[in-house]
This record gives structure tokens, sequence and C-alpha cells, in this order.
């Protein structure tokens, strides 16, 4: 008999630090439209939660009480993995992005080296990346490493034969694809990727920026990885269509995979593939 195809992971990544309130309005900003929207993606098939948060003016922060307060409301209303973005906006300082650990979240986001963003910089040296490893380690915190880039697997082949496994036990990685600078939303990049990760990592997913999202997505699924979807990656359900809500790409995502015989995994399915407890 046939073993079933492995559960699908889908991550939603619902509001992101780079588009303001005033150019996506339905962009969930505010606590409340966060935890609506989170609720929505888990109910549509999402496990997992990758989260930036805004102030008052809808700008980017990493304000700790903010943050703290973030992973309780999403943990009263949903049982999806929470995880926090170390990254923030490419404007915040390290020591705020170490910070980040203290709202104690299930998950960070953990960038294995800096790279070109845009017109930006996003600054990863690697003494941050080992303190924030280090540090994630200490607290219990697992860390989902975000590759954008062939050498931030390098790194990540660099930092695991210094620092040993995450706590958990397993490794998780994100292809984080399409940004101007990094490595492009392509097939061919995504192999390229997948077949040079360490024989430590135990499961990966991938994300395509803007464009490159279906290419990305469609790849993915045809090599066995996982997904992240979210308004934080891509804006348009189709060529100029804008996106209406998370809850619309990550039923996108789901009736994708299918089609693939992959079910969205469950959050305690979730929760076992990370190596957090249930």
């Amino acid at each position: 008999m046939r073993s079933m195809p492995d559960p699908l992971l889908i991550t939603v990544a619902p509001t992101g630090a780079e588009t303001t309130k005033e150019d996506c309005p339905q962009l969930p900003t505010t606590l409340e439209e966060l935890v609506r929207a989170a609720q929505e993606c888990e109910a549509a098939g999402a496990a997992m939660v990758h989260v930036h948060i805004r102030d008052d003016e809808h700008r980017p922060t990493l304000d700790l009480g903010r943050l703290t307060d973030t992973v309780a409301a999403l943990r009263e209303a949903t049982d999806l993995v929470v995880q926090l973005s170390t990254g923030g906006s490419v404007h915040d300082p390290l020591d705020q992005r170490l910070k980040v650990l203290d709202a104690a979240p299930d998950s960070c986001s953990l960038t294995m080296g800096t790279t070109n963003f845009g017109d930006d910089v996003f600054s990863n040296p690697w003494p941050f990346v080992t303190d924030l490893y280090q540090l994630s380690q200490e607290r219990q915190v697992v860390p989902e490493f975000e590759l954008f880039d062939l050498g931030h697997v390098a790194a990540l082949h660099r930092l695991l034969d210094k620092y040993g496994l995450p706590y958990g036990g397993k490794v998780h990685v994100d292809f984080v694809m399409g940004v101007p600078g990094g490595m492009p939303g392509t097939a061919a990049a995504l192999v390229a990727g997948v077949a040079a990760l360490p024989d430590a990592v135990t499961s990966w997913s991938a994300t395509g920026i803007g464009r490159t999202t279906l290419p990305v997505l469609l790849a993915s699924l045809a090599q066995g990885g996982h997904l992240r979807v979210g308004m934080e990656d891509v804006l348009t359900i189709s060529r100029g269509v804008p996106v209406e809500s998370n809850r619309q790409l990550v039923a996108r995502a789901v009736e994708i995979g299918e089609m693939a015989q992959r079910t969205p995994m469950t959050t305690s399915e979730a929760r076992a593939l990370l190596g957090l407890a249930a």
C-alpha cells in the first residue's frame, strides 16, 4: 500500500514591516485586526503565524509590551504556533531585535546573514546571528532559519556545526525568495537551495515574494516542502487584483496543496514537526 503524502505546514505572515496601512487599508496592523486575521487563517488551514507588529500610527515597532500582549492575545484566541519576527524592519537596531525573545513566543525567525533588501540592507552580522541563536536555545524558543540566499545555507552549516541543534532538536528552515537582492524566486534556485541543506534539517518551507509567490509555491510542493503565504509577501491574488485578506491566500495554498495530495497540517502536527511541546 502506498503511504499517504506528508501533511502540509502552512504558515501565514499577515502584516510584515514594509507595506503601509495607507497603501493597503486591508492590512491587519492593529491587535484586533491581527487576532481576527489569525483566527480566520487558522480556520482556513494555517498552523503557524509569523508576526510583525505596528504602533498606534501603524508603523513597524518592536515595543516589548506590545509584543508580549500580542503573543498573549494570539494564544488566547487561537491554537496557532506563534512565531515572532526578530527581523523587525530593516531599520531596527540589533539590540532591540534580540529583546524580541523576552516576549516568550513559541518560535522566532532567525535570518542567517545580511542581504540587500531593495534599496536597503537587512543587516544580520555573524555575531548577532550567534547571539540570537544561543539566546533562543537558552529561552527554549524554536528558531525558524530564514534563508534569503545560498550563502545563508552555508552559514547554517557553520552555525549548527559550532552550536549544535536548536531547542526541541528539530531544524526547520524557510527559503525567502524573490527579494530584490536575494536569491531569485525560481524552481531552479529552490532546487539548489534544498540540495545544499545540512543533513540536520528536518523540515523546510518556501516563501515567494510578489510575483514569485505562485512559482515558489508550486516548486515547494513539487519537492515535498511546506509553505509560507500572507500579505507580508504579496498584495495581489492575480495580476492587478488586490488581496482582500490573508485568509484568501491561505485558502489558495490549501486548494493547491490538495491538488498535490497534501492536506493542511493541524496545529498539533505543526508543534510536533517543529519540536514544540503539545
